[in-house]
């Protein structure tokens, strides 16, 4: 079971992801996805940074703790930009780039409660999916190694005056839901919860200076074999134009003789 740290000073820790940029078209060669493009920052995970931030200016949350897990080249794809927004350090878990394309939302989930046990965070930011396997695994599975409280799509957050529950709301089917948790938490953030702050040019030459903590994916002690297995990668088929129909008739006639759809 997880321990809270002291009240007064409590620790936010924010898991970001290295992806594709949401900007770039996503390419398939020889069954394998294009990797040398632009990367950045998950768009969910901006948002988790961006709640975590907030809090900070509130004075509620003392240090933010930025991680992720991937190559070199995360270091300036996501840490830097996450300490920019308002991270006060890091923490790098390196592996290459084929190692974090393979690592499973499981041994991601394992890797971050390894890591709890030097971090002790009171809330866990995470994005409520990742835009490149829009899984949403690996909040869900955090809270189940560590045993704490759990709240996923968040849509708003508040933090108890004696700073030892958070109030969530969150989106369902009928309406919002309404969540008390007890800390520490582990929370994964939806849309609406805000609009990411973009970093000033003063911040970013700031972060240059923070501490990353670069520690080998080898040296986690998890198990890194791959129990599931792709069979194939492939580029989605175009999407045709749409017609135009002249009456009601000829569209009854297409969607029941063509689409097939009636």
């Amino acid at each position: 079971m997880m321990r809270r740290t002291i009240a007064s000073n409590m620790r936010a820790v924010v898991g970001v992801k290295q992806c594709i940029d949401y900007n770039i078209k996503v390419k398939v060669k020889d069954g394998k996805v294009v990797k040398d493009v632009k990367h950045s920052m998950n768009p969910f995970d901006e948002i988790a940074m961006e709640a975590a931030v907030q809090l900070k200016e509130k004075g509620i949350v003392k240090e933010i703790i930025a991680v992720t897990i991937g190559p070199k080249k995360a270091e300036a794809d996501v840490l830097r930009p996450a300490m920019a927004t308002g991270a006060d350090k890091s923490v790098h878990v390196l592996c290459e780039a084929d190692e974090a394309d393979k690592l499973e939302t499981l041994q991601v989930a394992k890797i971050f409660a390894k890591l709890h046990e030097e971090l002790k965070g009171d809330i866990y930011f995470m994005g409520k999916q990742a835009i490149d396997d829009d899984q949403s695994h690996v909040p869900q599975m955090l809270t189940a190694l560590l045993g704490c409280s759990q709240g996923t799509f968040l849509s708003d957050i508040t933090v108890s005056d004696d700073k030892t529950s958070i109030e969530i709301s969150r989106e369902v089917d009928d309406g919002h839901e309404t969540l008390k948790l007890k800390l520490p938490a582990v929370v994964s953030c939806d849309l609406r919860l805000n609009t990411p702050r973009f970093p000033t040019l003063p911040n970013i030459m700031k972060a240059k200076k923070k501490p990353v903590d670069t520690k080998k994916l080898a040296d986690m002690g998890v198990d890194l074999a791959s129990r599931i297995q792709v069979l194939e990668v492939s580029q989605p088929e175009e999407r045709k134009g749409g017609g135009r129909v002249a009456d009601v008739d000829e569209l009854i006639n297409k969607l029941k003789n063509e689409v097939k759809a009636i």
